[in-house]
Order: structure tokens, then sequence, then C-alpha cells
């Protein structure tokens, strides 16, 4: 089961705004992105019909523990996590949210989920570097076009050609509020204890290409960046979730 904002939902990865839950990273049934669900099926997880999208373009940090009441009423068993960038991506870096507001409701999230559901196992997937989307796209007559018709992620997208030391250093803000994020992930997952796992930062790492972004916005990943970031997670849960459980740590 996957729960999040956009990217898991595969926004924009197979049409015009709209969600493609068929080509998600954690739960689309594509054989091009060969999903966290399509891994474990092929690997003989009884999961076969059971793979179950609750994430939703624009969702925060907010939305989280409704999504977790939502998976905890369709009995999950495993849960992805991807959400952030939308904390990030506001009209003014001024109401990015706080890490210390983004570590509680993450955490509160997680404790909805391991009330109603104790031998889940959840993975924490980092939020990706949006400097780097940045990166790919200022160049691009396109990318730039699509962001500022669409309003893309204004704390980081606006001004996109811009080497004004304030746009510097805005996008430098806004970075190290994401990794900040990660870093509260991080915190939050080793305190839930052995049933959950961070993916290390690996997709904060990751160096999308503008291949693997969507054509029609150049932000969200395409169906080619959603394959590369189930290659990127799956090994990293692949051998724990044979694995039992463990006592939980409090």
């Amino acid at each position: 089961m996957a729960v999040g904002d956009s990217i898991s939902s595969g926004f924009n990865a197979c049409g015009w705004y709209v969600p493609c839950p068929a080509r998600s990273w954690a739960t689309g049934d594509d054989e091009r992105v060969r999903s966290h669900y399509l891994r474990l099926l092929g690997g003989g997880a009884p999961v076969a019909g059971r793979g179950v999208n609750l994430a939703v373009p624009g969702a925060t940090s907010a939305d989280l523990a409704r999504q977790m009441a939502g998976a905890v009423a369709r009995r999950a068993d495993y849960v992805t996590v991807l959400v952030g960038a939308q904390d990030a991506c506001v009209a003014d870096e001024r109401q990015m949210t706080p890490v210390d507001v983004y570590r509680r409701r993450v955490a509160g999230a997680l404790e909805t989920l391991r009330a109603g559901r104790p031998d889940v196992r959840v993975f924490l997937a980092s939020v990706p570097d949006l400097r780097r989307l940045w990166q790919v796209g200022r160049n691009s007559v396109a990318a730039r076009a699509f962001w500022a018709v669409g309003r893309i992620c204004p704390s980081m997208l606006a001004r996109p050609r811009s080497t004004a030391p304030a746009d510097r250093e805005r996008r430098d803000r806004v970075r190290a509020r994401v990794a900040g994020y990660n870093s509260a992930l991080a915190q939050v997952c080793a305190a839930y204890g052995p049933a959950c796992r961070f993916d290390g930062n690996a997709l904060f790492d990751c160096r999308f290409t503008r291949d693997q972004l969507s054509k029609w916005d150049f932000f969200h990943p395409s169906a080619s960046g959603q394959r590369l970031i189930a290659q990127l997670t799956f090994p990293l849960i692949e051998d724990w979730l044979r694995e039992p459980a463990g006592e939980r740590v409090t």
C-alpha cells in the first residue's frame, strides 16, 4: 500500500495532469515500471490484487495521518511513504512546513499505523532533491514555460535562470529544508523500530535526468523516472520483508 503525494500516485506519468497509479513506483502494475508490488509478486509474495494506492497529488505531511488511517482500514501489511515535496513547494519559502512540525506529523501518522496494524512493515522514502530538478530543467525553454504557467514549486523554481545572490540563497534554503525533512524521517524511523526502514537518502541523492521527468511538467517522474525510483529503493527492503518483524523498539 502506498501513501503520500503525487510522486507515489504516478502523477503525470501517463497523461496530462492526471494521476497514473498503474505507473507508481510503489504499487503500479505496469511492467515498464516494475514497482515494489510487481517485484514482490514476481518473488512469490501473496500480494496478487492487493496493491492499493492511497497517495494523493498535492498531499503534505498534514494529510499523512488520514491516509494512514485508510491503510489501517484496508489491513495493510506493507506501506510505502513518500511525502514532503509539497511541504517545501510553496508560493513563498516562508510558508514551508517547519522541520519539527513535519517530524511530529510523520511520527503521529506512523503511530496511527502501528496502533491499528502492529505487525505492519513501513518504508520511508526520502524527499527528492528539488534543487536537482531545477538544475535539470533550468536551461530548457519548455521546462521554464511549464513551471511558470503551472506555478510549479515556486519556492525552488521561480526565476529559474536568475543567478542573483538572493535567488541562489533561496534555492539553497529550500534544499536545506528538504534535507531537514529527510533527517526527520531517519529519526522517526529509528524510533519506530525494526519494522520501519528509511532509504538512507537514496532518493534525495538520485540524479534524475530530463528523460526521467514528465514531459507534461518537467517536475514529476516520468514512467522511466518511476522505474528508477523502484530500482533504487526495492533492493533496500527486499531481504528485510522476508525477515520476522522482530520486537518493537520503543
